[in-house]
């Protein structure tokens, strides 16, 4: 069951930055004959479940192939090792949150952040309905289930003035249904599901973007890979957009008898449910003037506010990353 994403332990990035620098097992233009399907492989950071619903559909409509490349999408999991991957060459382009690919880019993996997934990262904080909390501020004192580096937790320390202890993350809602006090970071397109389903009321949230912490669900790719295949990537945006806008407004059907065969845990109920929250709250489009014209856009002013927010927690040293090192929307069609 997702909670959220995992950051890489900083020791290991910069390893892997030193052993692997800018590697790519890709062959290099022209190798292979002209008419051949271009192949990529994509890391996703989870199993697949309606967060990566256009991934899914752009494969079972054949987006990508009428784009003339041959895709492969590897499931993810708690030891999804996307940064790794990346790094080493083993994918090409994989799903993360931005905060944790601003972290492996600090520590010198040669990645860029190419995309969105989300226009609005879904982490947020869970609670019971009949909580008193109903504040940021009213967390002051109290225990949170939570990914202990997650960055949006020292920003609500700082900000509000405010402190909490922290339990680490143990991929359960379980403790949450038993305690009506319990306080959990969940990703709300999924976890409050399986809530309902173990018998207790739907939950409320404090949103991390209501706090003004507006991380994004990003595509991130190996930098000289994506360099050397300009095309390509392109290609496989545009692709990858039209699958988000087809699965949002369209019959999801493909990517989810796609996603059942995949993940054999998935249901219709579940997906359903999911799917509906991200039409709901607009993730894809974007919650500030939702237009299908958002679709995987992302923005160097929103990773300017990021980058400034993670110096001034002292999360990223001050002025060691611009914005136009870890992003580019040269690629967006």
């Amino acid at each position: 069951m997702k909670i959220t994403r995992h950051a890489l332990p900083l020791t290991v990035l910069a390893a892997l930055a030193g052993l692997f620098g800018g590697c790519s097992k890709t062959a290099a233009p022209g190798a292979a004959a002209d008419n051949a399907p271009f192949k990529i492989i994509v890391q996703l950071d989870w199993v697949a479940e309606p967060e990566h619903g256009g991934f899914y559909q752009a494969q079972a409509k054949g987006f990508f192939r009428e784009a003339g490349l041959e895709v492969t999408l590897i499931p993810g999991g708690p030891n999804a090792f996307v940064m790794q991957k990346l790094a080493t060459g083993q994918a090409d382009i994989g799903q993360s949150d931005s905060t944790n690919t601003l972290l492996a880019v600090n520590e010198g993996l040669p990645l860029i952040h190419i995309g969105a997934v989300f226009q609005n990262d879904p982490s947020v904080l869970m609670l019971h309905a009949e909580n008193p909390v109903t504040r940021f501020e009213d967390l002051n004192g109290k225990t949170i289930m939570a990914r202990p580096e997650w960055a949006f937790l020292p920003y609500l320390r700082k900000k509000y003035g405010i402190d909490f202890s922290i339990i680490p993350q143990n991929f359960s809602v379980a403790n949450f249904i038993g305690d009506k006090n319990f306080i959990q970071q969940g990703f709300y397109i999924a976890e409050p599901y399986h809530i309902i389903k173990g018998g207790a009321k739907p939950p409320k949230f404090l949103y991390a973007w209501d706090a003004g912490f507006d991380a994004y669900t990003v595509l991130v790719a190996n930098r000289p890979w994506a360099a050397q295949h300009p095309a390509q990537v392109r290609a496989f945006l545009k692709a990858y957009i039209r699958g988000w806008r087809d699965y949002t407004e369209g019959d999801p059907t493909p990517a989810h008898t796609l996603m059942k065969q995949v993940n054999p845990n998935n249901t219709d109920e579940f997906m359903a449910f999911s799917r509906q929250k991200i039409i709901e709250e607009h993730l894809v489009t974007g919650r500030q003037n939702p237009s299908p014209d958002q679709i995987g856009r992302i923005s160097p002013g929103r990773f300017a506010t990021q980058l400034h927010q993670l110096e001034d927690l002292g999360i990223l040293p001050k002025g060691k990353l611009t914005v136009e090192q870890v992003m580019t929307t040269e690629y967006l069609p």
